[in-house]
């Protein structure tokens, strides 16, 4: 995308996404002196997963419990985490728990036993906007409904800013450069519809790429949750108190994996949540109010009552891959780019098992924290660079053609969302879906493009596709079942292959394993 006119800024930080990992780099950029500028796709504190429910948080106090949980995580990982990254995680969260009481405000419960702050649980409405106010009040400059669609980068090849459109100003550009910049854009689900990732379509892991970034875990994307089967509400936690049934309400089991299995052999599910305490059920009411309202709509009671559900696939959302982290303060591989939250990789802290709930929300405080305070000191001894341009563009300069964006996006949810593709998964499958999605970026360039609304769902579509081979790829290249990731044509799980696999490249995707070349792939 050629930029001409527009907003030009010069800042020090610059921060992409506003949910909570980005609103943490913000805020710990402006701490350090920083000027700090924020652009969202969204509204800053009202978009993303973590604004629509309540949340969690792996908050555990120092002691035998949290050396317990460690240890107990990282054999649940399939032993790809990192111990030492899982404790500095919970180190800073209960810090930033601590800073969130105090300077934020947010009314924390207090345990009447112990009397200790219950800082695992939050209101995500509540919190975000407390988060928005804080940064607020730091001086940063908040760009709401301003998608980047590029990242820029100087002679050196380091990231310089970025480029992007604002939505409320007849999509007019925008133009940071920067001596730094936070990617915190959220993870990748697809489309799928599960609650509040319509902006989690990968873009900051295209524009990362297209400026040589790398990424790890991406064969463990394959997170479903459990929704009524009309609504895409996925907060699943309450999923716990459930008993399935089948549609002759013959009780088929009281966990989720069994629920999973049946519905993957086609036959309908229904849960109820009878297994919840009388006396909870109002508190879990108040607690998750969103995940109620579709319920109520339709006049289900789903303490006594039997819903119908399907699993709706977060993708990297709720999975683990993202990208590459290559030192403690949250930088990647390309100087200048620091990555906070969903769209970094939270295989250091659950290794191939979900990141969902308590871990993600632990991982956007501590990860955010980290790599803004980073940023802020990689921008003070850089400074912002007299020379910027924009990298990539895949989306942006082909035929405005909206029908060949929907085509796009349509083929990737093909090879995506079904369980028989990503839930469960064989050689045959994946070389299938890679052929697939191989052509269509092969045409992608041409294909892609538009103006305006159009010209940002373009781009998306070409960060949905780009995502979708980096997975297919790193599944293929894993030739075994480890966490999440399931190949019933390697049922088993191969000591042999116990490491982490990194995932690079656009036109050709390369799959590597310390240190050494797995699997290459080109365009057919």
């Amino acid at each position: 995308m050629t930029v001409s006119g527009g907003t030009e800024i010069d800042t020090d930080v610059l921060v992409l996404g506003g949910g909570p990992a980005g609103t943490w780099a913000a805020l710990a950029a402006a701490r350090a002196g920083s000027r700090v500028v924020l652009a969202d796709k969204g509204y800053c504190g009202t978009s993303g997963p973590t604004a629509s429910g309540g949340n969690n948080l792996w908050y555990l106090p120092p002691g035998p419990e949290r050396a317990a949980a460690v240890d107990r995580r990282h054999i649940e990982g399939g032993l790809l985490s990192d111990p030492a990254w899982m404790h500095r995680v919970l180190d800073e969260t209960y810090r930033r728990v601590d800073d969130l009481a105090v300077h934020g405000r947010y009314p924390f419960g207090v345990d009447p036993e112990t009397g200790r702050r219950r800082g695992s649980s939050l209101q995500g409405p509540e919190y975000m906007r407390r988060m928005r106010r804080l940064v607020h009040r730091a001086g940063v400059r908040i760009l709401d409904q301003s998608p980047a669609l590029q990242l820029l980068v100087d002679t050196d090849g380091a990231v310089a800013g970025a480029t992007g459109v604002h939505r409320r100003q007849g999509y007019e550009p925008w133009t940071a450069r920067a001596g730094a910049v936070v990617l915190a854009t959220g993870g990748c689900a697809f489309l799928s519809g599960s609650f509040g990732t319509d902006v989690d379509t990968g873009d900051g892991h295209l524009m990362a790429a297209e400026a040589g970034a790398e990424f790890s875990g991406m064969e463990f994307s394959s997170a479903y949750a459990l929704a009524p089967s009309w609504s895409g509400h996925t907060k699943g936690l309450f999923m716990q108190f459930a008993t399935f049934y089948d549609d002759a309400r013959v009780r088929l089991g009281d966990d989720r994996a069994t629920a999973m299995r049946y519905l993957l052999d086609g036959i309908p599910v229904h849960a109820r949540l009878d297994r919840a305490h009388p006396d909870h059920r109002e508190a879990m009411r108040r607690s998750q109010p969103n995940y109620f309202l579709p319920l109520d709509k339709a006049g289900i009671d789903p303490f006594t009552e039997m819903y119908p559900v399907r699993a709706v696939l977060e993708g990297t959302v709720r999975g683990t891959g993202g990208l590459r982290i290559t030192g403690t303060d949250c930088s990647t591989t390309v100087p200048g780019l620091f990555a906070a939250g969903d769209v970094a990789t939270r295989e250091l802290i659950t290794g191939g098992r979900s990141g969902g709930g308590s871990h993600n929300g632990a991982w956007a405080m501590s990860s955010g924290s980290w790599s803004g305070a980073a940023a802020a000191e990689f921008a003070r001894n850089r400074g912002v660079p007299d020379v910027a341009r924009p990298i990539g563009g895949v989306g942006l300069e082909g035929d405005p053609d909206r029908a060949a964006t929907r085509a796009i996006i349509g083929l990737v949810q093909e090879h995506t969302l079904p369980l028989r593709r990503s839930f469960r998964r064989t050689a045959r499958s994946l070389e299938d879906s890679i052929a697939a999605l191989d052509d269509a970026w092969t045409a992608a360039p041409v294909v892609l493009g538009g103006r305006g609304r159009e010209l940002v769902r373009a781009r998306s579509g070409a960060a949905l596709l780009a995502v979708a081979r980096w997975v297919s790829r790193t599944a293929l290249a894993r030739t075994e079942t480890r966490g999440m990731h399931v190949r019933t044509d390697h049922p088993d799980t191969d000591p042999d292959l116990q490491y982490r696999l990194v995932t690079s490249g656009l036109d050709r995707v390369d799959v590597r394993a310390e240190g050494h070349l797995v699997r290459r792939g080109a365009n057919r």
